[in-house]
């Protein structure tokens, strides 16, 4: 039987560089054995003297743990994938159940064993829990990113169920921060939900927004908007910024030194030119959509693979079906992040936006 071999980043080099090789056999021992075989390296790393597989490696036949099965004599067919997956030191080692659980990222040579720690290791606030940072955190969570920090001081309202996933009807008049961490913690367990049940404001932000590695922006009002922006350009985090309204959406990724929301936007529109979401509507599955892609730019970053959306703005037509990108340039004469910046610290955002902070998060 030809079986798929997934080869974790540490043996690679003792398998020619490659993620994927193929064996065969009848039973998983014998896949294995035929794999040492070929690549004498592995045999010492799999093998102990007696030709059992060692203690201190975890072996899955199409993601289930083969001790779950018949062990080394679980037989195997034409097409089935078997992992080889070692205990790792130095960082957090993967449980079976963490194993199992992210199986579908782990054999997947872009993320891996190696890229699976690194999003259980890391830090990611999430300003919002509403439409857009409902779907951002349900995907960090799922995906077993360790640290998620929530950002809100609203509560839970019968009119936003029409889009905010985080949230059920018997939730209704509850803290959105309580309804957000009970529901991350009822997909995944593993994950640490930090609560900053307050309005994000100058005072605070400067607190909060260090303790992150990124930074989601799912709120809904220039106000916020702006002081998220500055905010994460003074503690040299990514922000992963989006918005949307009606049928429409705007993501972007601002990485400190190449752009920020001010370079893009210099100064917000006068007060009610804009409406928001509560205003206008908003097409519910369309946060589902954004704030989706928002957590896909958010794991980039911490995996370090593919092109975050940095220097580039997608723009979303729902009623026609079409995205767009076009580029986003560092302004040399933006206040912010520019040549000869003017704004050096956190500044009066209410004053700046014409508006003051909203009492609702809508979005």
């Amino acid at each position: 039987m030809a079986v798929n071999v997934y080869i974790p980043t540490p043996f690679r080099k003792l398998a020619g560089n490659q993620a994927y090789v193929q064996a065969e056999g009848q039973t998983v021992q014998e896949v294995l054995e035929h794999l040492a075989r070929r690549y004498p390296g592995l045999a010492t790393m799999v093998f102990d003297q007696d030709r059992r597989i060692q203690a201190h490696i975890n072996v899955y036949l199409n993601s289930q743990e083969i001790h779950s099965l018949q062990g080394p004599d679980t037989p195997v067919r034409d097409g089935d994938e078997v992992a080889v997956i070692p205990a790792l030191a130095g960082g957090q080692v993967l449980t079976p159940e963490q194993v199992m659980r992210y199986s579908r990222h782990i054999i997947m040579p872009q993320v891996g064993p190696v890229g699976q720690r690194k999003l259980m290791a890391a830090r990611v606030l999430v300003v919002g829990a509403g439409g857009l940072g409902g779907p951002a955190a349900l995907y960090l969570a799922l995906a077993g990113v360790g640290t998620i920090g929530i950002v809100d001081f609203d509560v839970v309202d019968l009119s936003n169920l029409q889009r905010q996933v985080l949230h059920q009807n018997d939730d209704v008049g509850k803290p959105k921060t309580q309804s957000a961490k009970e529901t991350l913690l009822a997909y995944n367990p593993d994950v640490n939900v930090v609560l900053h049940e307050a309005p994000l404001t100058s005072d605070n932000a400067m607190d909060i927004i260090p303790q992150y590695d990124i930074v989601i922006n799912g709120a809904d009002n220039f106000t916020t908007r702006y002081l998220v922006n500055d905010a994460c350009y003074f503690a040299r985090k990514p922000l992963v910024d989006a918005a949307i309204l009606m049928f429409d959406a705007q993501l972007t990724v601002f990485v400190p030194g190449q752009g920020c929301y001010r370079c893009l936007f210099p100064s917000p529109p006068p007060p009610g030119a804009v409406p928001n979401c509560a205003e206008a509507g908003v097409l519910g599955a369309l946060t589902g959509v954004i704030g989706s892609l928002q957590a896909i730019e958010a794991m980039k970053l911490i995996l370090g693979i593919g092109e975050p959306m940095v220097g580039r703005l997608l723009l979303y037509d729902a009623l026609s079906g079409e995205f767009r990108v076009v580029k986003v340039r560092r302004d040399p004469k933006c206040p912010l992040c520019g040549d000869d910046p003017t704004i050096t610290e956190l500044i009066d955002y209410e004053g700046f936006c014409g508006a003051p902070f909203p009492g609702r998060d809508e979005a």
